[in-house]
């Protein structure tokens, strides 16, 4: 039995609480905000106030690793979150419309499905089932000023617990941060002597959401060979369905397009694009419709990785960070409240098998690597070259060299239209996208796979016509001539 303090209650702080509570620890969650309001989901939307979740009104998607692991490990969790109006979206729901008439259930499409909501709902449900568990305690409206800890022999942080604000001092046998993408924990240790080195890369992009509700009689729309998420290049965008009758809208820009980022967070233009984007009109019309929320702004982002061990030695004992404070990611993607569900589950199985403090932080540490870390290197190296893309659309007269161009044909004309035209590759590249399988293995490790696609590219756009969706969207100068907008504001004439 270890006494264990849990910093933070946002969903990596809940998913540690939930995934240690029966097992026989003590577990005292600290967390700066107050309780949530004892209110109607829709209630807690609009006035649940956290001020350490920057994106808890921004659309969210939870991926199929994480639906699994509720499932599987927390199933009275996922009845509760089914009854408060979360919803299962279906491998059989996200199937392209090509494949639609002929597809088949296979065994295991049912491990594919999303939990589709708002996150104030996911995350209030959450909180409601860990504060039902008998070892599970709450202490709210308390700022962590800084861990109670002293260098050892080895250079290596030893944590015993947490000073809050009052002066109190809280002790345990472990320490759980799970305090967010601005937590101070890095820093604590660094006034102790204990460096952590970090790996960062930009996200160049800058996200835009606001929430809708269908009105009462009305329906969601079909779904139509037109997207309902795409990248047009200089925007992306995407339709999120949530609980009890609500969506979110969410439009992503280039840090680049600094023009288009001021103009959207005007509720009208935002409008206006979405109705410019086929996929997304439907969901806008006044019928069916009615806002439910301003546009949120979530700009400032980037990728990070901590590293908590150095040539096999772990940096601190008895501490572990988990989600932002830890790994932190691109939005985009939707893999944060994943990461940290998957290292709370980690830390539960680690502490069932290992006692001594040093062979405790470095499995969890091996564990989370091998876990984790593909799926993070993907995404910083999509970031990476989506930001290149973004200057390239910007700078006047570029033209790609021929292993660009290549590689955007193989991309759109080779991947794209092989996985909307074949059901079994679409199911391997949507086991890697869900984080049931290695996110490139599908592709880069199967060879009959690679051969399909290669043979699928080679049959050419006018064979493979059917399998491409209609036009996205409008395109940059088009869409900047209809909102009246200076198209030529952000371009690069300086490439020095």
């Amino acid at each position: 039995m270890s006494r264990i303090i849990v910093l933070g209650a946002g969903i990596g702080g809940l998913s540690a609480a939930i995934a240690l509570a029966g097992e026989g620890h003590e577990v005292t969650v600290i967390d700066r905000d107050p309780p949530p309001p004892d209110l109607s989901t829709d209630a807690a939307f609009e006035e649940w106030q956290r001020r350490g979740v920057g994106q808890l009104r921004h659309s969210h998607a939870f991926l199929a690793r994480l639906y699994q692991l509720i499932r599987e490990n927390h199933p009275a969790l996922l009845a509760d979150l089914l009854e408060a109006g979360c919803r299962e979206l279906k491998f059989a729901d996200t199937v392209p419309m090509p494949l639609v008439p002929s597809y088949v259930p296979e065994k295991g499409d049912e491990h594919l499905t999303i939990l589709s909501s708002r996150r104030t709902t996911l995350e209030l449900i959450m909180r409601r089932y860990a504060a039902r568990q008998p070892d599970v305690t709450f202490r709210t409206d308390e700022v962590v000023e800084g861990l109670i800890a002293e260098k050892n022999a080895d250079g290596q942080a030893v944590v015993h617990g947490v000073t809050l604000r009052s002066g109190e001092k809280v002790t345990g046998d472990l320490v759980v941060d799970a305090m967010g993408r601005l937590n101070p924990g890095a820093d604590w240790l660094k006034e102790l002597g204990v460096h952590i080195r970090e790996e960062e890369a930009p996200a160049g992009i800058v996200y835009f959401t606001r929430h809708y509700r269908i009105k009462q009689g009305m329906r969601e729309p079909e779904r139509t060979a037109a997207p309902g998420a795409a990248d047009l290049g200089f925007l992306k965008f995407g339709v999120f369905p949530g609980d009890n009758g609500c969506f979110s809208i969410t439009l992503a820009v280039p840090e680049a397009e600094r023009t288009l980022s001021k103009a959207i967070l005007d509720t009208d233009v935002f409008d206006r694009i979405c109705r410019s984007i086929p996929g997304l009109a439907p969901w806008l019309e006044e019928e069916r419709t009615e806002p439910r929320s301003k546009v949120f702004l979530m700009g400032n982002l980037f990728s990070r990785w901590r590293h908590m061990t150095e040539a096999g030695k772990p940096h601190a004992l008895n501490y572990f960070p988990l989600g932002d404070c830890h790994i932190r990611t691109n939005p985009l993607y939707g893999r944060g409240c994943s990461f940290a569900a998957i290292q709370a589950h980690i830390l539960r199985d680690v502490l069932r098998t290992e006692k001594d403090p040093t062979a405790r932080a470095l499995a969890y540490h091996a564990a989370v690597s091998e876990e984790i870390r593909p799926y993070y290197d993907n995404m910083v190296k999509q970031d990476l070259g989506a930001i290149k893309r973004a200057r390239h659309e910007l700078t006047p007269g570029y033209k790609p060299g021929f292993k660009a161009r290549l590689v955007k044909r193989f991309t759109e004309d080779g991947i794209n239209i092989a996985i909307r035209s074949d059901i079994h590759l679409y199911r391997a590249f949507m086991q890697g996208f869900h984080m049931l399988a290695h996110p490139t293995a599908w592709l880069l490790e199967n060879k009959k796979n690679l051969a399909k696609v290669l043979w699928i590219w080679a049959r050419g756009r006018r064979w493979n016509r059917k399998y491409y969706p209609p036009r996205t969207g409008p395109g940059r100068t088009e869409l900047f001539n209809a909102l009246g907008l200076p198209k030529d504001a952000d371009l690069i004439t300086d490439q020095a």
